[in-house]
């Protein structure tokens, strides 16, 4: 199975895991909003302190699953996060990589755009997206 395999899925299911490493070795796991971007999967992540980031700044492999609405469809993406945020991505760049990946998670309009912009800028947001290596699932 590969990315294009399960994109159709992600492009219309948003609920999702993501697991990490802890320094210690053992994982983490946050219930995530996700989506598919670019041949990735992907998230926006509204704490940049939050465990899953401070673990991905660290180690960037990581796991996204991504469930259907009863838990019994899934696909799962293991592979590297690459982190965008307000520091490391041109402004430009990064306000609108947010708002396609909002767009990607969720599948609809922001009714507010300009509200959004400020608000990932406040939040300091981070975009993960997580490169496929290795894809598998059971697509419903």
């Amino acid at each position: 199975m590969n990315f294009e395999d399960v994109r159709p899925f992600m492009e219309s299911h948003h609920r999702g895991v993501i697991s990490t490493r802890r320094a210690n070795g053992a994982t983490h796991s946050s219930i995530v909003v996700c989506g598919a971007y670019q041949g990735s999967a992907a998230f926006v992540s509204v704490y940049p302190r939050s465990v899953k980031i401070r673990n991905l700044r660290r180690d960037a492999n990581c796991t996204i699953l991504c469930v259907d609405d009863h838990w019994r469809g899934y696909a799962v993406v293991e592979g590297h996060a690459q982190l965008f945020d307000y520091e490391n991505t041109d402004a430009e760049e990064i306000r609108q990589m947010m708002r396609e990946v909002y767009m990607a998670c969720s599948a609809t309009e922001h009714p507010n755009w300009d509200e959004f912009d400020q608000a990932m800028i406040d939040q300091k947001a981070v975009v993960v997206l997580v490169t496929p290596e290795r894809v598998y699932g059971l697509l419903r």
